[in-house]
């Protein structure tokens, strides 16, 4: 298959090209900045600026699957106003010139794979999230939403359309795991708050592959959770990530003082989302990395 990916040079993207190069798929990548392409495995690099218009036609000749990466990161500043307008433009206005580029295209994509987050579903106790659960309030839901219907557009001219709803990516190669363990090895970790809200997890090896899943399993369609099944909270976590690191993680990081530090980003942290991957299990997705202690087992070399 020839396969277009936009984000193609993030955590999941890079790890993702790798993977389906080894498969015997041709990968061409969309990017922003070509210069930062430098060892991905990708069969052609085209250049595009994701929210001034359509990808170049030549980059979408004869191609079979897509797979849409694209965003900036939530968590790298304060949400000021021109923030999340970045934020939400990267998400929403991309997929949109995506989805335009592909409806022009003479040969059609059979399926579009698409990001979206579990923020989809807001801060929602302990209420199991199946993928049937409506979305819940605040910024990111709302992004979410957006962007799930801007890649949902696609089914209009015939395209299969999967939105992949991640949850917290683990991966000592970058993303939110790689910003918590300095504090963790120097004993300083510990819970976010009371530590009860629900973590939503998945090592960075099963998101990528059920983005794999997804592009070769023509019956998925519509949004998927890619989340781990086994679920845990923030104090479970960060009490399991302590015993990995041999560090102890028992000095809570009070919630009053984060959100005066992170503002309205601070919800990322807090939002408690007990989500559930049935859509992928029922699609036949096996999961390496089911168990957390299994996972941070895999990642820290145990």
């Amino acid at each position: 298959m020839k396969i277009l990916m936009t984000g193609a040079t993030g955590l999941i993207g890079r790890k993702l090209c790798t993977l389906l190069s080894e498969d015997g798929h041709r990968v061409v990548a969309l990017s922003r900045s070509p210069e930062k392409t430098s060892g991905l495995a990708a069969d052609e690099v085209h250049q595009w600026e994701p929210q001034s218009g359509p990808p170049p036609a030549k980059a979408l000749e004869g191609v079979d699957a897509v797979v849409n990466l694209a965003g900036e990161p939530v968590a790298d500043g304060r949400w000021t106003d021109a923030q999340k307008k970045r934020i939400r433009d990267s998400r929403v206005v991309s997929t949109r010139n995506l989805v335009a580029g592909l409806r022009a295209a003479e040969s059609k994509a059979s399926a579009l794979i698409s990001g979206s987050a579990v923020g989809f579903y807001g801060d929602r106790g302990d209420e199991q999230l199946e993928e049937s659960a409506p979305m819940g309030r605040g910024f990111m839901s709302e992004i979410c939403r957006d962007w799930e219907n801007e890649a949902a557009a696609a089914n209009d001219v015939g395209i299969r359309v999967v939105q992949v709803r991640t949850g917290v990516v683990l991966s000592t190669d970058g993303g939110a795991l790689k910003k918590m363990l300095p504090p963790f090895k120097f004993g300083l970790g510990g819970p976010l708050g009371s530590g009860r809200q629900w973590f939503p997890w998945i090592h960075v090896s099963d998101i990528v592959g059920i983005f794999h899943h997804a592009i070769i399993t023509s019956s998925m369609k519509g949004p998927v959770n890619g989340v781990a099944p086994e679920a845990v909270t923030n104090g479970d976590f960060t009490r399991q990530l302590g015993r990995a690191l041999h560090r102890p993680a028992f000095l809570p990081v009070p919630e009053m003082a984060l959100r005066a530090l992170m503002g309205e980003m601070a919800d990322v942290l807090f939002d408690s989302q007990r989500v559930v991957p049935k859509a992928v299990l029922v699609a036949g997705y096996e999961f390496r990395y089911p168990l957390l202690e299994r996972a941070l087992a895999e990642l820290f070399g145990e």
